[in-house]
This record gives structure tokens, sequence and C-alpha cells, in this order.
């Protein structure tokens, strides 16, 4: 069986990873100084968010060099020894690519090569309709010269033209530079964003998931067999059905899709239940992997989505294990291990996200969720790095919260995800069972899965192998347990 079908991956957002220069910022070295963290948590392989040149309009996803390192991130040969580390290591390493857009700093937008890229009359001094961007507000920018170009994002990611030979060309030479170079895969961002339709089209169309985005992932899938040793991609698709999700995973375009809809279900098990099914199935009709996840670099963190305090922890917990114990791959934010939650206090003049800045400061953004990871010590940075501060603050009560302090408690949620890990079966089937009011319960060839969303406490079948909560012969509310199947 393929790598990819079972793997645990790891997410790493590099400037809140490790420090290793002093600077407050992360970068590679400090990564790479840091992965027998993610070898002795037991996990396949690492996803590293962008690390390219980039003016950092929107924390990297505005690339402006796809072949090389930002300097605030290291250098070439910084990567490569991180990757010689990682292999060396057993972790896969799978890098982002960021085709919808680049940076306005990149070379064609500066040096006016508009055939690349997405531009169109505007009606007068208004632009050209009424599309609007995700960070808010018009998703049309016009030039001094008076021409509008459409970035489905910030300004400063303009959004390229997918219907120009040269762009085509282009990230088919950018693939093959990284996996030349060694890499195991890539995360596509906004990958059914690539196609846009007429510009005429009403205003409430979605500018994403068009249907001729996929001839372009034919051609990448042949890029990705030609290199030996299981390469793969997975494509990050939101705001769409579970249906047309599984056409970017058919047997002849990627390889795995994230599941949005399982990281954005409210604590239901009703509706986990649906979306655990109609996951399964719209994987199954193409042959692909289901694949989970909690938490991202874009998302509020499950610790403070689920809850708050101790009921939130105890929530994030639980569902981890559910998480793990569902068939196919699964998907870890780094400090998820840890249990940390969404920093909400954060100074506004430290926050950075565009989000933030088009809102006027009406939307938190994204910058809560990837405050830098403690590492140890009793205060901020918690060894982050040897500077005396990181690049978004930390809360002082994370002490507790650290590697080092998790590692020396056997209860601690570092070291539920480190037993998950390590005793989790590869599982490609799931079969529901009987279960009370509120409680899911299914099989698959590695576990018998009980999960409590709330119902009320009762007796389990048989002595649990792990639990996200401690259990004493019954299965209490905002608790999962796995036991040995059959």
């Amino acid at each position: 069986m393929e790598w990819w079908r079972t793997a645990v991956i790891y997410q790493i957002y590099p400037r809140s990873f490790a420090d290793s220069d002093g600077d407050g910022i992360g970068d590679l070295p400090g990564i790479t100084s840091r992965l027998p963290h993610l070898a002795d948590l037991g996990v396949d392989a690492l996803w590293l968010s962008p690390f390219y040149r980039s003016p950092m309009v929107d924390g990297g996803y505005d690339v402006s060099d796809y072949r090389d390192v930002d300097p605030v991130f290291g250098t070439l040969a910084d990567f490569d020894a991180l990757l010689a580390e990682a292999h060396r290591l057993n972790l896969r390493v799978i890098v982002d690519i960021v085709p919808n857009h680049t940076s306005s700093a990149h070379p064609w937008f500066a040096q006016g090569l508009r055939d690349r890229y997405v531009f169109a009359e505007g009606r007068g001094t208004d632009p050209p309709n009424a599309w609007q961007s995700a960070f808010g507000g018009p998703a049309w920018s016009r030039l001094p010269d008076g021409a509008w170009y459409l970035h489905s994002f910030d300004p400063g990611q303009p959004d390229l033209n997918w219907d120009n030979p040269q762009v085509r060309a282009e990230f088919a030479d950018i693939l093959h530079f990284w996996l030349s170079r060694g890499v195991d895969g890539f995360r596509v961002d906004v990958a059914h964003g690539l196609i846009k339709p007429d510009i005429s089209e009403i205003p409430l169309i979605s500018i994403f998931d068009q249907d001729r985005v996929h001839e372009i992932y034919r051609g990448w899938r042949k890029i990705l067999d030609e290199y030996p040793g299981e390469r793969m991609a997975v494509a990050e698709v939101f705001d769409t059905e579970p249906e047309r999700v599984a056409r970017y995973v058919a047997a002849d375009e990627l390889h795995q899709a994230f599941n949005f809809d399982f990281l954005e279900a409210p604590w239901d098990p009703a509706e986990l239940r649906r979306i655990i099914d109609a996951s399964l199935a719209a994987a199954a009709g193409v042959g692909a992997p289901p694949t989970w996840v909690i938490s991202n670099h874009d998302r509020r963190r499950p610790v403070t989505r689920f809850g708050d305090g101790v009921v939130g922890l105890r929530r994030a917990r639980a569902a981890a294990l559910l998480m793990l114990g569902l068939p196919g791959a699964a998907y870890v934010y780094q400090g998820e291990e840890l249990g940390l939650p969404e920093v909400l206090d954060l100074p506004d003049e430290v926050r950075t996200d565009p989000q933030w800045v088009r809102s006027g400061g009406a939307e938190p953004g994204r910058d809560g969720c990837r405050v830098p990871l403690p590492w140890e010590g009793d205060e901020p940075p918690f060894g982050f790095g040897p500077g005396e501060r990181a690049w978004l603050p930390m809360p002082p009560d994370w002490a507790g919260r650290t590697v080092a302090a998790q590692r020396a408690d056997p209860g601690s949620t570092l070291n539920l995800y480190r037993d998950a890990i390590r005793l989790r079966r590869p599982a490609t089937t799931l079969t529901w069972r009987p279960a009370p009011d509120g409680v899911l319960c299914f099989e698959t060839e590695g576990f018998l899965v009980a999960a409590n969303l709330g119902g009320s406490a009762f007796t389990l079948p048989r002595e649990p192998v792990l639990a996200s909560s401690p259990v004493g012969g019954t299965l209490p509310p905002d608790t999962t347990v796995w036991m040995e199947p059959g």
C-alpha cells in the first residue's frame, strides 16, 4: 500500500516552529534542529508551509521566487540539509506550492507581463464585476494606468492566467525543480482556483472549482509519476461538495484532498457521522484515501473552537483520537499535539494577517493560531529560539504546555498523540456499530472506536487500549476510546 494512503502528516508553519538565529522568526535550521520531536511523535511526514522568497504580505503565500528560500528562513543549502536530516529520520517532506497567484513583487507582474495574469476592462471607474476577495472587499484592484487585475485574496497576490501556456510550463518546471531536489510531494494551495469563469458571469457565481482545472492536474500527475518513491500531492479544495472534491483525487489526478467539512464540523454526533459517511463514500468512488484534519494555519485551534478551558481541551483530545481512529490519512497542525488554545488577546500592533488588515480590525484573522511553539522553560519565548522574544508574543501561562513539560507528564496531550500514533494501525474500511444517543461507535481493521460527544456515560464492552480522558469502565462525555476489534 502506498505510504500516503494511511500516513500521519505534520504541518509546520516555518515562521512559528523554531528559531535558530535569535531574530524571533522561525527558520529552516530551526526546523532541522527540532526534527527529533517529529520522529519521537511518530509521524510519517512533514508538510512545510511556504518558505520561498516573498514580501510576506500573506505569511509567504505571496511568492516572488518559487525556486529560492527567503533569507528570513535561510538558504537553499539549509533546505537541502533539512531534507537530508528528515530522510535520515525516515520522515518524508511535502512542500507547499502556490499556483493560483504570485506576489505582486514577482518579476512577471513587476515587468508588466499582463498576459500571465487575469486582467479585465473595468466599467468606467468601477471594477469589471462584483466578485469579492476571500479576505474581504472587491477582488479587483486598479493600477495607475487604469487597468484592473484580479486577486482572489490580497491585492499583493494577483491571480495567474492559467490559460496562458507559459504559466503552465513555468509551474511544470517548478515541480521538476523541487522533485529533483528530493521532496516527497506537494500541498497545492487553492487547488480549485486556477481556472476562472468568464467575468461576465453573475456576481454570485463562485470563481473557484471550474471543470477545466482538472486537465492541469492530469498533467501534474504525469510529472509526479516520473519520479521514484511514491511522490504525492494533496489538494486544498474548500467550499465544495465532497463529490466534487473527489474529482481532484481521481486515479489520474492528485492523491489526496483536505477534508474541510470534517475540520469545520460542530461538536455534534449526527453531523459528524453524516460528514464521515459522505467523505468515505466520495473517496471510495474514485479509489482515493479519505483524509482527516481538525486544525491548520488558517483555522481557529480546536481547543478554543470546541469550547473553552477544560471543556475545550477535553473535546480537542477526544476529537484527535476520533480523527486518528478513522481509516485513511490524517494531518496534524503544529501545536495541536500540545493542546494549544487560540491566542485571542494579541495586541493590535503585532497582528499581520491581511484578514485583519483588510477588515479594519473587524475580523481577528489567523495570527492567533500561528503563535510560536513553546519548547521548554518557564517563561516566554519558551525555548523557541536564542533571542528574548518571538515574532508573536506567547502567553506566560504556556509554561505547563511546553514540549519538555508535557513529555514528562504521562497524561499530557503530547503523550496522548505519541501513544495514538504509535498504536495506530492502517485501516481502509469502517463499519458502524450500535451505540447510545450522542455516541459514535465504529470498527475498522485497527480498532473498535467509541466517541461520546455529549451523551450519558455508558458501560464499555471491553477494556480500552487508549482513552482521550480517564475512564473507569464507562465512557464519560467528551471522551473517545480505542478498543480491540472483533
